[in-house]
């Protein structure tokens, strides 16, 4: 769910995973999802949860503890606050060496129906290359989960590196804009009927200060021709549909399916540069495979119906809520009006215990041009990553995959928990 195309994921993972079990050893990352997970009510029984081995056991070994004691510490861990904290040390392509703290809670609202585990989680992270970020995200389940209210707030102080608009871009048109940048958005979501939840949201993309850098004298960037400016604002009520039969939404089984579909209105009279529109599509589907497999299916699409976003909120690649789209390619490689994606992934165990599994994934992406808005190149990937288990009561896997993509370009991605 969170990618960061790093070279030492695993030994990191491991280092925090130890940090972590000495703060609290109910925390997994910097997500809802995974505290929802992990505190969430458990269906195995203590005998196979103790036949399975995780990072947190590797740790405790290290610290002569025994991982053993974890099964009766996860009684009850869902009726009452947890609070917990760990360093962060990271190094991906974007930013480079990352350290930061993050901090996180999860709580029940009710304890006396079914209800979810609510959670929220924050992060304070500088990276070498002098990128300031601070993410706050939450998920709130009211009693007998009727409503879900959803926030994710960001402020991001961020040089980044841009090709331009569309699929003929190269990696010679790169160079680095500058910005500041909030996001407050924030939803409220029914429960319509089995699985479907809808509802209302608000959602504000703000960046100011915004400069281009190392542009050769005399080059006129497709910034500038889509409409340069040093600030852009978009504000907009949006609409949410989802249907999610996912029992672990950080490593799905089998047979399980997820799709939501978000309509955006922006509007001058919320404070937006311009009006303008898109529609949000998000399916994905998980099939059994023999053996403990899984084969799962994403198709991510982001389409303007009508206006112009800004040039920094245009969709692209790692454009989705956790930046997981296009494994193969660098965060924002293409962008356009237009962003529709493809990816497939087998996912396998290796070890009896849990501890190990790989995966075998491909996608395909593709972007609109800048001069008629029509889908004319597809980008496509392969790869091939390896799955450590982090959390044995989340299912929640540390994973490093390595992506090769076209034109040389390549590299390694971690997550903490699946992609999709």
């Amino acid at each position: 769910m969170i990618r960061a195309e790093l070279g030492h994921h695993i030994i990191l993972t491991f280092m925090i995973s130890l940090f972590c079990f000495l703060f609290t050893e109910g925390w997994a990352q910097r997500y809802p999802g995974v505290l929802e997970d992990t505190l969430g009510p458990k269906k195995k029984s203590a005998q196979q949860y103790k036949d399975q081995l995780d990072l947190i056991d590797l740790a405790m070994m290290v610290i002569h503890k025994d991982p053993a004691k974890r099964l009766d510490s996860t009684n009850g861990i869902n009726r009452k606050l947890h609070l917990s904290a760990s360093p962060i040390l990271e190094y991906t392509l974007s930013t480079e060496l990352t350290t930061g703290i993050a901090a996180g809670g999860a709580f029940t609202t009710d304890i006396t129906r079914a209800t979810n585990v609510s959670s929220f989680v924050g992060a304070i992270k500088y990276t070498q290359k002098h990128q300031f970020l601070l993410p706050i995200q939450s998920s709130v389940w009211s009693p007998a989960n009727r409503y879900n209210f959803l926030g994710n707030w960001q402020y991001l102080n961020f040089p980044q590196d841009t090709y331009g608009i569309g699929g003929f871009t190269s990696v010679a048109d790169r160079y680095t804009v500058n910005y500041k940048y909030v996001r407050f958005y924030e939803f409220a979501l029914k429960h319509i009927g089995n699985n479907f939840y809808a509802g209302p949201g608000y959602q504000l993309d703000h960046h100011w200060n915004i400069e281009e850098l190392g542009v050769p004298a005399g080059r006129v960037t497709d910034f500038e021709t889509y409409g340069f400016s040093n600030h852009s604002t978009s504000s907009g009520i949006a609409l949410d549909i989802i249907y999610d039969s996912r029992k672990n939404s950080i490593n799905p089984e089998g047979g399980s399916a997820y799709a939501n579909v978000e309509f955006l209105q922006n509007s001058t009279l919320l404070g937006s540069n311009s009006n303008w529109n898109s529609i949000l599509i998000d399916l994905r589907k998980y099939f059994k495979v023999a053996h403990q497999s899984v084969l799962a299916f994403w198709f991510y699409s982001v389409l303007t119906i009508s206006g112009n976003p800004p040039y920094l909120d245009l969709p692209g690649t790692g454009s989705d809520t956790y930046n997981n789209t296009g494994r193969g390619y660098e965060q924002g490689r293409f962008i356009g009006k237009r962003y529709i994606d493809l990816e497939s992934e087998f996912r396998f165990p290796i070890t009896r215990n849990g501890l190990l599994g790989g995966v075998i994934f491909c996608n395909a992406e593709s972007v609109s041009e800048l001069s008629n808005s029509q889908f004319e190149v597809v980008y496509p990937a392969f790869g091939a990553g390896l799955r450590i288990k982090f959390n044995k009561f989340s299912n929640s896997n540390a994973c490093l995959d390595y992506g090769v993509g076209t034109k040389g370009s390549r590299g390694f991605f971690g997550n903490l928990g699946e992609v999709f």
